[in-house]
């Protein structure tokens, strides 16, 4: 099969995103398409999903990512299943569940008894503590400044997320879906229609449907067809460190200053969203090791007293695809290029977030409505007239 010809579904973006809609749909037993994912390094050297810190996690404050979150658990559960070749599971996906901790000063308490109020009522496995006993349960922690706390009991931790891509992308080819090594530089627009990719080798793939999952290059995707995409490329440095002196138990930590901790195999790796007068878009794709000097480590040290002697061993940078409206994906039909659909603007939730949203577009693009889980509050038309979805829980 050629990468030229007609197409139901192009997928532009062979992401875990762009791969996760390429599973959902073949592995419909009614879907008769033809589908194409078009990805220009299939080395995933620069994509957010092989980048990216690969956690999941309950506690938000908007209903609808705590349910995108948890059918993403369950599927992580069951992916090794879910995902084998005949009768080969991918490789192992890491797992680990010791939950989410989030940290509280007086000005953050009544945001975060807000926003447990809101897990709870969605049935999230998730505690408030005291100082005291959240000092009784981490003995590691210093709880000077901090008011309150939310642990995560369940259903959060983190695993192996550039594996999880790598599965999806193994058994949607199996299933029949064509990757292209290739970039989309053009979209032909006829009739209010996206009619076809025009792709860097001088190629075009004609298309029923098109799907821009090209992560924190989709505005770039989107402005081919003449849509404004509030999409940018936010560079999030990752620090790699080594403590020689034993902190455990500890979940994935989220400080009152913003920074965030949790333990990789021997090590730790934690990191921060720096402030926003020092977060530009499309910074070099490499990790400011003054983010760690002037902000992750002071930060940590405080925290907690071990961690005042510690060794950077490694770190890396990934782009988060940063929905400068309001942090949230971007999913379904464009309003004016109905077969124009967008599925980008996680802002670093997406790897998460990729089991649910592909089902979801998989979803809309064979049967045109959401059956599993409506993402309707998600869609475009949220940004046009000005109703962002305010999530609290941003880290």
């Amino acid at each position: 099969m050629t990468a030229q010809g007609t197409y139901d579904v192009v997928i532009v973006g062979g992401g875990a995103i762009g791969s996760a809609i390429a599973y959902w749909l073949t592995r419909d037993a009614a879907w008769r398409g033809r589908v194409a994912v078009v990805e220009r390094d299939p080395t995933y050297a620069r994509a957010s999903s092989a980048l990216s810190a690969s956690s999941i996690r309950q506690q938000f404050s908007t209903p609808l990512n705590i349910h995108l979150s948890r059918f993403g658990i369950g599927f992580l559960r069951q992916a090794r299943a879910l995902l084998s070749v005949d009768g080969e599971p991918p490789v192992e996906l890491g797992l680990r569940e010791p939950g989410y901790l989030f940290l509280a000063s007086a000005a953050g308490e009544a945001i975060l008894r807000d926003n447990h109020a809101i897990q709870r009522r969605e049935d999230c496995a998730v505690e408030l503590l005291a100082p005291d006993a959240l000092k009784q349960r981490f003995a590691w922690i210093d709880t000077e400044g901090i008011v309150l706390a939310s642990h995560g009991v369940a259903n959060e931790g983190w695993f192996d997320g550039p594996a999880l891509m790598q599965a999806f992308r193994r058994k949607a080819r199996a299933l029949g879906a064509v990757y292209v090594h290739d970039e989309a530089v053009g979209l032909d627009v006829d009739s209010g229609r996206v009619t076809a990719v025009r792709l860097a080798s001088g190629r075009a793939l004609a298309a029923g449907q098109v799907v821009n999952a090209a992560g924190c290059w989709s505005a770039r995707v989107a402005a081919m067809a003449g849509v404004a995409l509030p999409v940018e490329a936010r560079r999030r440095s990752v620090f790699v460190f080594d403590c020689r002196e034993k902190v455990a138990p500890v979940p994935l930590v989220i400080d009152t200053s913003g920074a965030w901790f949790r333990p990789e195999g021997k090590f730790f790796i934690g990191g921060i969203s720096p402030p926003e007068e020092q977060d530009p878009p499309d910074l070099p794709l490499e990790a400011n090791h003054a983010e760690w000097d002037e902000l992750v480590w002071p930060a940590l040290a405080a925290r907690v007293p071990a961690f005042g002697a510690v060794k950077v061993v490694s770190s890396w940078a990934g782009y988060y695809e940063y929905n400068t409206f309001d942090h949230n994906g971007i999913v379904g039909p464009h309003p004016e290029l109905a077969n124009l659909v967008l599925a980008t603007g996680f802002s670093g939730h997406g790897i998460q977030q990729s089991p649910a949203v592909g089902r979801a577009v998989a979803e809309w693009l064979t049967e045109g409505r959401y059956v599993s889980l409506d993402l309707t509050p998600f869609g475009f038309d949220r940004i046009a007239a000005n109703r962002p979805i305010i999530e609290r829980n941003v880290v």
